[in-house]
């Protein structure tokens, strides 16, 4: 990341107060995306089904993209470019439309986790975004409240799925989780589900770079009482420190308030079940469902 490209992330992540500006700001970048797409297709002489057929969507998927009604993904923007001859006019937009997908109070995030070295995740309510299968994500997204549309529900799985490429990296960050045990006993969508996402977890909790601990309801102890948060640091070795409450967020950049939440997870970590400890205890828990 360049210099100027690291100052505008900081603005990003920095900007709690301008949330409903960013969110409206959000939109009018899909639109625009959407407008100067229509333009180059019909400047290339394509109807809605054969530009469609080319970059592999219907033409009802189109449409949605013109009308900024649902955003598309980076590589099918690139697609986009390629089919129509843009010369980079639509690829241009890839970052912003890519930040646009996201809630405003995660785009923030949703742009550190592309630059960080090192990521450690406390979570007491649900299994982090990160680590969720598709259908465990479905199945929280269908119980929000107020209720998403099923357009914006496709976007936000899509967009998290995308956020898992976290994993495979060829230089892959250091990924350490810690989860309450009552976020693996909740069934939500169903007994079948959640036995998915454990196998899941039991999967991802071999990867190398990858650390998973269960924090027993038996435990004593728990720094993690002021609820779930996440430390990340950035390739240049500055942390942030990020917590999420209904549908708002903070992001800490106070030096001193983001070292204490590091050593506060180091406690964390140290109170819960080790991670080969924590692997066998989910397997245990499969074997219960």
């Amino acid at each position: 990341m360049t210099e100027v490209a690291r100052e505008a992330a900081d603005a990003v992540v920095a900007d709690e107060a301008g949330q409903a500006t960013a969110d409206t700001s959000g939109q009018a970048v899909v639109v625009a995306f959407g407008q100067t797409m229509k333009t180059l297709r019909v400047r290339a002489g394509l109807e809605r089904e054969e530009f469609g057929r080319r970059i592999g969507y219907s033409a009802s998927t189109v449409a949605s993209y013109e009308q900024g009604r649902r955003i598309p993904s980076p590589r099918t923007i690139e697609r986009a470019d390629e089919v129509l001859d843009a010369g980079g006019l639509l690829t241009v937009w890839k970052e912003q439309v890519e930040r646009a997908q996201y809630p405003v109070f995660f785009q923030g995030m949703a742009t550190l986790e592309k630059e960080a070295i090192e990521l450690l995740a406390y979570d007491a309510l649900v299994v982090k975004g990160l680590l969720q299968t598709e259908e465990y994500m479905r199945a929280l997204l269908a119980m929000r409240r107020p209720v998403l549309d099923q357009e914006t529900i496709e976007q936000r799985v899509a967009a998290r799925l995308a956020r898992q490429d976290i994993f495979d990296r060829p230089s892959s960050p250091l990924l350490s989780f810690v989860m309450d045990e009552s976020v693996l006993r909740h069934r939500y969508g169903g007994k079948g589900v959640l036995r998915g996402q454990l196998e899941h977890l039991l999967l991802v909790g071999q990867k190398r770079n990858v650390e998973i601990q269960v924090m027993p309801t038996v435990c004593e102890d728990n720094a993690g009482v002021n609820g779930p948060f996440t430390v990340v640091t950035r390739k240049d070795g500055k942390k942030f420190v990020y917590a999420e409450a209904q549908s708002t967020s903070t992001l800490q950049t106070d030096p001193e308030q983001t070292a204490l939440a590091a050593a506060r997870y180091g406690i964390i970590r140290s109170q819960a079940l080790t991670p080969r400890e924590s692997l066998e205890f989910i397997e245990r828990l499969l074997g219960e469902l």
